[in-house]
């Protein structure tokens, strides 16, 4: 424990399962953690709070993302500069391509990796005055091609892994590490509100596909995403790290 004492973390998406389980990590390690989520979070605040110690809440709309840049950039100021950035906010919608509206995809577009874009040239001047910054972009293991019905989602995260390979390539010479990490199937809030009812044949799908045979945690992708931004990973950059349970 202890590692990232030092350290400031701006996470997005950080009331959100995976958002969670990594803020009470990073909080555990050491980092003092501002979780940004929708403004109109319910208990923003307090729920922050119950993730950790050095858990605060910062209430920015990343469809906005003009507004939303400059409020991070501002905050960056106030806080001498994020040490790291946690890209890990995003939109997800299941259902034929022909059924989503032009506006629900550029919805997932703009949350789901524009967004990293625009949070990445805002904290980035900070990083490369201190020659030091670790970046972290959410892909999905929905990039292999074996999944239906998320055209726009699938879209975004593949402009994330793009943005990763190009950043790290730019912001290295800066002491900049960039990295991705491609989850598979995570046991969430997000998969109950897709499935529905379908819950336990998805369930079953999942594991039919992994080579383990058991469900992928909130937990397990936090450890993941730690040892990324950590002193371990000093010498890694431009990697897209699977945690799918062996798709």
């Amino acid at each position: 424990m202890g590692n990232l004492a030092d350290k400031t973390v701006l996470l997005t998406g950080g009331l959100g399962t995976l958002g969670r389980a990594q803020a009470t990590k990073l909080s555990a390690e050491g980092a003092q953690v501002v979780v940004l989520d929708r403004p109109d979070s319910e208990d923003g605040t307090e729920r922050a709070a119950a993730l950790g110690d050095n858990v605060s809440f910062f209430g920015c709309d990343l469809n906005d993302l003009g507004p939303a840049a400059a409020s991070v950039a501002g905050r960056a100021s106030e806080l001498d500069g994020f040490d790291i950035l946690i890209n890990n906010a995003a939109l997800i919608i299941n259902k034929p391509h022909e059924e989503f509206s032009l506006t629900e995809y550029e919805d997932q577009i703009r949350v789901n990796s524009s967004a990293a874009f625009a949070l990445t040239r805002a904290c980035a001047p900070a990083m490369k005055k201190r020659k030091y910054g670790k970046i972290i972009n959410f892909t999905s293991v929905t990039l292999t091609g074996q999944w239906d019905g998320y055209v726009p989602y699938i879209t975004s995260k593949g402009a994330m892994l793009g943005l990763t390979k190009s950043l790290a390539r730019e912001l290295g010479p800066h002491g900049i590490n960039v990295n991705a990490v491609a989850p598979g199937a995570i046991v969430s809030e997000a998969e109950e509100r897709v499935f529905g009812d379908r819950l336990q044949e998805y369930n079953d799908w999942v594991l039919d596909r992994q080579c383990l045979k058991s469900r992928i945690q909130p937990a397990h992708v936090a450890h993941l995403v730690h040892f990324l931004v950590s002193p371990a990973s000093d010498m890694i950059t431009g990697q897209n790290y699977a945690i799918d349970g062996g798709w």
